[in-house]
C-alpha cells in the first residue's frame, strides 16, 4: 500500500498576532513544522504548538528560516555561509531546549521560506545549512523538496531524509515552485490540490504545470498553514488520499 505524510508548518503567530488555525491543522497532519521565532514565532507560541502537536500525537519539527519578522522569511537575504549556520544552530537548539522542557522529540528539520528556496537551487549552501543542523542534532530527518538540490545535499552527507511535495504549489519543469508572484503559483481550490496529490503520489512522481512527470520518492506533502482555506485544503487533500486507499502516517526517514 502507498502511504504518504501530511506536514504544515506552524507555530507562526507572534504575540497577540495570530498566523493560521494550528489547532484545525494539527486534527489533519501528521508532522507539524514548528516556527523557532526567527521568521515568525516566539517561545509562548513555540511551547504551546509542540504542546498541542505532543497531545494530538503528531511529529514535531524544527523550523528555521531567515530572521526577517517582516517580510515572513519569504525575501531572499545574502548572509555570509558561517552567520547562516549560526543562525540555524541557535534556531534549532531553541527547538530542542523547549522539546526536552515538555518531554516530547523533535523529530525532523525543514528549512522555511526563501531560505528553502535559495538551497532548493544552492547545493552547497544546503548542505551548509544542513550540516549545521546536525551539528545540533545528528539524529534529525532532514525533510527536502523533492528533485531539487536540496536532496543532492542530504545524500551527499549520508543523513536521514524525506522528500516533500507541496499541495497548493504549482511546479516548474525544473521542480522548483512557480514563483508566488505570478498567476497560478498557489492552488486556492481545494478539491483540484486533493486530485492532484492523488496523481503525484500514485505516479510518484512532481506534475509541472506543463505536464512534466519527474519521478521522485514522495514521503511527506505539505499544507501550508497560513491561508484562509487552509484547513479545508487539509481536510481535502487526506480525504482525496485516503479515499484511493494511501495510508496517511508519519514519515521514518530514507537513508542516504
Amino acid at each position: 500500500m502507498l502511504k504518504v505524510d501530511l506536514n504544515a508548518d506552524m507555530g507562526e503567530s507572534f504575540g497577540p498576532w495570530k498566523m493560521g488555525d494550528d489547532a484545525g491543522l494539527l486534527n489533519v497532519v501528521t508532522s507539524a513544522n514548528i516556527a523557532c521565532g526567527a521568521h515568525a514565532g516566539d517561545p509562548d507560541v513555540m511551547a504551546a504548538t509542540m504542546r498541542m502537536a505532543r497531545d494530538n500525537d503528531v511529529g514535531i519539527g524544527s523550523h528555521p528560516g531567515f530572521a526577517d519578522l517582516q517580510g515572513f522569511g519569504r525575501r531572499r537575504m545574502n548572509i555570509p555561509i558561517a552567520s547562516l549556520q549560526n543562525s540555524i544552530r541557535v534556531q534549532v537548539g531553541a527547538s530542542l531546549g523547549m522539546a526536552k522542557a515538555l518531554g516530547v522529540k523533535v523529530r525532523h528539520l525543514k528549512l522555511h521560506g526563501a531560505l528553502s528556496n535559495m538551497t532548493c537551487e544552492d547545493e552547497p549552501m544546503a548542505r551548509a545549512c544542513y550540516e549545521a543542523a546536525l551539528q545540533v542534532d545528528p539524529d534529525l530527518i532532514v525533510m527536502v523538496l523533492a528533485a531539487t538540490a536540496q536532496v543532492s545535499a542530504v545524500q551527499s552527507l549520508g543523513c536521514s531524509y524525506a522528500c516533500e511535495i507541496f499541495a497548493d504549489r504549482a511546479y516548474n519543469d525544473d521542480a522548483t515552485l512557480v514563483d508566488r508572484s505570478l498567476p497560478g503559483a498557489v492552488i486556492h481550490d481545494a478539491s483540484i490540490a486533493g486530485q492532484r496529490m492523488v496523481d503525484m503520489v500514485q505516479a510518484q512522481a512532481i506534475i509541472t504545470e506543463s505536464g512534466k512527470h519527474i519521478p521522485t520518492p514522495i514521503d511527506t506533502i505539505c499544507l501550508h498553514g497560513d491561508g484562509p482555506t487552509a484547513v479545508q485544503m487539509a481536510h481535502a487533500v487526506r480525504d482525496a488520499l485516503v479515499a484511493e486507499n494511501i495510508n496517511v502516517t508519519q514519515f521514518l526517514g530514507r537513508s542516504a
